[in-house]
């Protein structure tokens, strides 16, 4: 049997990062990653083509030398302040006695039959319940009897022109593209546990430009945000404060950052380089006092969006950190005392072969998307064009440019037995 490949492809704002997987008896299995400076990126969007598609095709080239396979398609993430995300229901009635899958696909399709703008794109539509002739909190209502099934449902939606344009770089780079899954939504697969999803948690991904928040609850997603901060701010601000460039205010925000002052020894110091050549030595503790107040504005909005999404009633698991940023050191002591719940920082599990590659929160997002490519595989795929949106448009565009024969070679291309398609949601 052949064995089952995918490749998760993290487009972001501070680097491109590509990891393929296997998936076996034990788990998936890490066979290489890649990664490349990105620079056509601002808070997410995509602001150079031209930049992005290099950084997306050195990403994968290492990748492909790290781990001996050639990657055809690839499940990428898109990030940015343009996703908006609602909650919607719909219900059926019953053909039958029992509940069928049919009629679980069917109360789901009525839950998603809702106005969208022509400006928007659908990314995800996720069951989060069902309420069986008045009965609530059913997860799985196949077998059951009844007559009146309802759906509740999450639907995360993106800016058409963001989801174009990550389209584009990925097909300019020669690469297919299976899916498409919002970022946090993505490092949830792998950073919360059963338990957490479950009993309620936040995932908050601090990334490079941007923070996105994903709650859940009763193993279903109840909220998703997207917010235009993250640690290039950080750095920004101490570009400005210390009149240094980007590169060395990175370099010292990875060495010498901190949270908040209090964590500093009061003889710590740190050697900065100045334009030109020069260095001085500066106390750690100023590095911290530029750094404290934006990591306080940053974590002050993620309170804000916990509070919009009720889950400080529900949340029974608290808070869970992920991405680049929530390394700086003492972030998640500064998060339990600004949102008052409990806090962890989680990183990428149940990885086997080569995990070191991958295992660490500033990779959560690639190894998000290999959990989920490997999860919607397993549930099933269909062709884009049943989905509809704007990848049925682009396909359409697709078959204009190149000819329906060259049209159907591209929809059956195949990487490690997984079909170059969009999975439904």
């Amino acid at each position: 049997m052949r064995p089952q490949i995918a490749v998760g492809l993290d487009v972001g704002t501070t680097k491109v990062f590509a990891a393929a997987a296997e998936l076996n008896s034990r788990g998936i299995n890490i066979l290489g990653t890649g990664m490349a400076p990105s620079k056509g990126l601002k808070k997410g969007m995509i602001v150079n083509i031209d930049a992005t598609v290099d950084a997306i095709t050195k990403a994968v080239k290492d990748a492909e030398s790290s781990s001996g396979i050639r990657i055809r398609s690839v499940s990428v993430s898109i990030s940015g302040t343009h996703i908006k995300a609602f909650d919607s229901s719909g219900a059926v009635g019953v053909r039958d006695k029992e509940v069928t899958p049919a009629d679980v696909a069917r109360a789901v399709d009525s839950a998603k039959a809702v106005y969208i703008p022509l400006d928007r794109e659908v990314l995800h539509v996720v069951p989060t319940g069902f309420i069986l002739d008045g009965q609530e909190g059913i997860t799985d209502p196949v077998g059951m009897c009844g007559v009146r099934l309802e759906s509740r449902v999450h639907i995360v939606t993106g800016a058409v022109s963001a989801v174009q344009n990550l389209l584009n770089c990925c097909e300019k780079a020669g690469l297919g593209v299976a899916d498409i899954v919002c970022e946090p939504f993505a490092s949830a697969h792998c950073i919360l546990t059963k338990e957490e999803k479950e009993s309620g948690a936040v995932l908050v991904d601090m990334g490079g430009g941007t923070t996105g928040i994903a709650f859940y609850k009763d193993n279903g997603l109840r909220y998703t945000s997207v917010l235009g901060i993250g640690g290039n701010h950080l750095t920004n601000d101490i570009a400005v404060g210390l009149r240094v460039s980007a590169a060395e205010a990175e370099r010292i925000k990875k060495k010498s950052g901190a949270a908040f002052a209090g964590l500093v020894p009061a003889g710590e110091e740190m050697t900065v380089a100045q334009p030109g050549g020069q260095e001085r030595s500066l106390p750690g503790k100023y590095i911290a006092e530029i750094m404290q107040p934006r990591c306080e504005e940053m974590l002050e909005m993620v309170r804000e969006e916990i509070k919009k999404s009720s889950a400080y009633e529900t949340a029974v698991c608290g808070v869970v950190l992920t991405g680049g940023t929530s390394l700086l050191r003492g972030i998640d002591r500064m998060a339990e005392s600004v949102l008052g719940l409990p806090v962890r920082t989680g990183s990428p599990a149940n990885l086997q072969g080569r995990k070191a590659l991958i295992e660490s929160p500033l990779n959560a997002a690639a190894a998000g998307l290999i959990a989920y490519a490997f999860e919607s595989s397993a549930c099933g795929i269909t062709a884009l064009d049943d989905f509809g949106g704007v990848f049925g448009r682009m396909l359409d565009r697709i078959k204009e440019l190149v000819g329906y024969k060259d049209y159907l070679n591209l929809i059956t291309k195949k990487e490690g037995g997984v079909l170059c398609l969009k999975s439904k949601k």
